[in-house]
């Protein structure tokens, strides 16, 4: 059953990363590329802001030690594979999102050890993962499948566009199998972790992100809910494999589920918002 669950998640996450690529173009990354100030901010809320803040969250409040590992080691894991469907609820800017998510799963190569070694002196821990282990990740999940999809729909514009809803569906199908199996497996896990502040934790987490993202952003709504979503919402199979390479007898998906069920409960209220925003602004900019 589990090892079920695990190809859900794994060719679930395939399918839809290279959905968001049947629908990009090389030219959004060059987009984003051309814009210093925003790529320079997006940075630093996702690379910066959120590991500082879950070493300050780890610190203040009495976490159960697996929940204080996953924290941190999702604070520094960026690039969450379904971020450019949630901005797309959100009516975001597309290709933002779509520009901004090779970046950062390209520079979590060399950012995810780096983060490690400053942890190493800030907590007086030793912590450390391959760079190899981490562009595996950034590879399968991101940047292979992404390219794939934008190759398709530059040598092949009417096959993108014929397959792109199929292969969506069966993506969002398999995703949400796999996320029926992981809480039908990890409940009990997860409830165990319940209590110590762990739930307000991980809403002060996702809900600076999503403020830091979103002020970052800058004045363009369509950009800042895309920064605000980067930047709250974590990559819980790197931060898994992050985790379990420095604590190898630690079971740590509870502490993720809890998680991903935490920001999406926190996330929602500021997707309709977001919407309900557009919504009101799109019909007052129509000429009468």
């Amino acid at each position: 059953m589990k090892a079920l669950v695990l190809i859900a998640v794994q060719v679930g996450v395939t399918l839809t990363v290279f959905g968001f690529g049947l629908n990009a173009a090389v030219e959004d990354l060059r987009r984003l590329i051309s814009q210093p100030g925003l790529l320079v901010r997006s940075l630093l809320a996702v690379f910066v802001v959120m590991p500082i803040l879950a070493v300050a969250l780890v610190t203040v409040f009495d976490l159960h030690p697996t929940v204080r590992i996953a924290l941190v080691a999702l604070a520094i894991s960026p690039v969450p594979p379904l971020i450019p469907r949630r901005e797309s609820m959100a009516r975001g800017s597309t290709a933002y999102g779509l520009g901004l998510m090779p970046i950062l799963a390209a520079l979590s190569i060399l950012t995810i050890p780096v983060s490690l070694g400053a942890l190493n002196r800030i907590l007086d821990r030793s912590f450390q993962v391959s760079p190899a282990v981490v562009a595996s990740i950034a590879l399968r999940t991101a940047l292979v499948p992404l390219a794939a999809g934008i190759i398709v729909r530059a040598l092949m514009p009417p096959v993108a566009a014929r397959i792109e809803k199929p292969v969506s569906r069966l993506a969002s199908a398999l995703v949400i199998v796999a996320v029926v199996g992981l809480l039908a497996g990890t409940a009990s896990a997860v409830w165990a972790l319940v209590g110590n502040g762990t739930i307000v934790a991980m809403i002060v987490f996702t809900l600076t992100g999503l403020a830091v993202g979103h002020l970052l952003g800058g004045p363009d709504p369509d950009r800042s809910v895309v920064l605000a979503l980067s930047t709250a919402c974590r990559h819980p199979a790197m931060a898994v494999t992050v985790a379990s390479a420095n604590f190898p007898d630690e079971r740590f998906g509870g502490a993720i589920v809890l998680y991903l069920i935490v920001s999406v409960l926190v996330t929602v209220p500021y997707l309709v918002w977001r919407r309900w925003t557009s919504a009101a602004v799109q019909p007052a900019a129509r000429p009468v």
